[in-house]
């Protein structure tokens, strides 16, 4: 299984997300709230927009994202880094 990385940035995750059809629709304070409706449904990640974003937030955020499409968390690390 790709290891997550450890260094990625608020802003570094927002772009990345970008490719799954996400686009910012509000900010309040340092975190970054998404919305895509690219698979046929609606859904919202939020991110911290923080320097280095903590593991444990990364993986919830990416086990979200592979609930919502579908894929393995090995498939969603691959293409994202």
């Amino acid at each position: 299984m790709p290891r997550v990385p450890r260094d990625v940035s608020g802003q570094t995750l927002v772009q990345l997300l970008s490719r799954y059809g996400y686009k910012i629709t509000r900010q309040t304070g340092s975190h970054i709230r998404l919305t895509s409706h690219a698979y046929g449904k609606e859904h919202h990640i939020t991110v911290p927009d923080h320097d280095y974003i903590k593991i444990g937030t990364l993986n919830s955020i990416l086990n979200d994202l592979v609930l919502y499409l579908g894929k393995t968390k090995e498939e969603v690390v691959k293409d994202l880094f």
